[in-house]
């Protein structure tokens, strides 16, 4: 009887544990920008999103960017126009992704970290399997804002989208709506539910992002317009900025037809204004 009692009692233990673990895993939030233009009140809701302390401060990394001194200033700019805290931007190495411990520590203890635009391929060349890598997660968990634009919103999901269409050149890519032909690769994994694409819109990248869906049907797909942005806490998303987020998801009897073009039914399309909020899964 004593047996069962207590193995009751650690059953009610381990579960509540569990949960606390999985809630503390979350503590952080997501500033995901589409990339363009950002006017002060949108870096303004991003400043306020990371409810930054007197002695908290931002850590900037430029890593997609070719002319990361242009990019660190351009920020700064904008965000000391909001806040008065301190700003600090560290252009790692792979090497020093691994090895500057002192950086390495300084974005583990930042309470919000911006991801500048560039090439999402060239920031995770960078920053996967490191240190660092593990540095900007336990950040998050610990409570701080990730935040990025354009390439810096790409890497945001566990499935990234390279931006590069299988075996075509530019000039001829994402013309169609298939399989297999949307590149992705290992993002930083903020989100595991969904693959974000930016610049939206205003450039048309329907076909890609529809082609990843079929690639991962069991994925929300979700396409962020320029200068706007969704702010992720906990499970919620919600869309700030000048324009409009749009989420696809639950694809149903998705088939190929020819060789490799999609075809599905009924899945879920909304477009989401500033102000609005969906539900990740």
């Amino acid at each position: 009887m004593f047996n069962n009692f207590y193995k009751i009692v650690f059953l009610i233990f381990a579960f509540t544990s569990a949960s606390l673990f999985s809630y503390a895993q979350n503590k952080g939030s997501l500033f995901i920008i589409g990339g363009g233009e950002r006017s002060d009140a949108m870096v303004k809701d991003m400043v306020e999103t990371a409810k930054l302390s007197a002695t908290d401060y931002i850590v900037i990394l430029p890593m997609a960017t070719s002319v990361p001194e242009e990019s660190i200033s351009y920020v700064s700019g904008q965000i000391v126009k909001v806040c008065t805290n301190r700003i600090a931007s560290f252009n790692f190495t792979k090497a020093q992704a691994d090895d500057n411990q002192s950086w390495i520590d300084s974005v583990k203890n930042a309470r919000m970290i911006y991801i500048t635009g560039g090439d999402q391929n060239k920031f995770m060349a960078v920053v996967l399997g490191t240190k660092l890598y593990d540095a900007m997660h336990v950040a998050f968990k610990n409570g701080a804002t990730i935040a990025g634009t354009s390439a810096g919103a790409a890497v945001m999901s566990q499935i990234m989208i390279t931006g590069e269409d299988r075996g075509k050149k530019s000039s001829e890519s994402f013309k169609e709506v298939k399989v297999n032909s949307t590149v992705t690769t290992q993002g930083m994994g903020f989100i595991s539910s969904a693959i974000i694409d930016q610049h939206f819109i205003i450039r048309g990248r329907y076909n890609r992002l529809l082609s990843a869906l079929g690639d991962h049907p069991d994925k929300t797909v979700i396409g962020i317009d320029e200068a706007t942005a969704i702010i992720v806490t906990g499970k919620t998303a919600t869309v700030t900025g000048q324009s409009q987020v749009v989420v696809i998801t639950k694809p149903k009897k998705l088939t190929l037809f020819g060789k490799d073009k999609i075809t599905f039914k009924n899945a879920t399309l909304s477009l989401y204004s500033p102000g609005q909020s969906f539900t990740l899964k």
